[in-house]
């Protein structure tokens, strides 16, 4: 299985040493980005405001090609940092099903996850698990993240629909 082009917008709002993006990018698993106009056309921004959740349909695009973009920001400054990209990219916006992060920052908390462990959910989710995995490994806290959240993230794998990985949900977390 190929591997799937991974890309982050990084507007450099967080601590330096605490950078999954820039850690990513120095490993040779992911592009980064400092301008919106460097970013691939056709793929997936990982946006955690959209309506539209990340599932099984979401496969097709990948297989020919598409890339999974992130958008590295502070989460303090979600809304505005994703204002700035309105518009400009022409990416579809995937919000992930609920997972528990494990990174230092927000161990524990639903949903507050880093840049790493968002797309190793998305690169899991969408059947791509020897590549997140990969992406882990470099972080304390990569196996930890995979050991934490083993049973939802296969689940939503094979979930048949994004319907169903959306009543999925529910089963592991408390969550709408």
């Amino acid at each position: 299985m190929d591997k799937v082009p991974i890309h982050v917008i990084h507007l450099d709002q967080d601590d330096p040493r605490k950078c999954t993006a820039r850690k990513m990018h120095a490993n040779g698993h992911v592009a980064l980005h400092e301008s919106i106009t460097r970013v691939p056309k056709r793929g997936y921004l990982l946006d955690p405001k959209s309506k539209i959740i990340l599932g099984p349909e979401d496969r097709n695009l990948i297989a020919i090609g598409a890339a999974i973009v992130v958008l590295d920001c502070s989460w303090k400054r979600i809304d505005e940092s994703l204002e700035e990209i309105a518009g400009i990219t022409k990416l579809e916006g995937r919000v992930l099903p609920a997972l528990l992060a494990a990174n230092p920052v927000s161990w524990g908390r639903v949903g507050r996850l880093s840049s790493v462990e968002a797309i190793a959910a998305t690169l899991a989710i969408l059947g791509h698990k020897e590549q997140a995995a990969s992406i882990l490994e470099p972080f304390q806290f990569g196996s930890q993240f995979l050991s934490l959240n083993r049973e939802p993230l296969e689940a939503y794998a094979i979930a048949k629909s994004r319907d169903e990985v959306s009543g999925l949900q529910s089963e592991f977390f408390d969550v709408e």
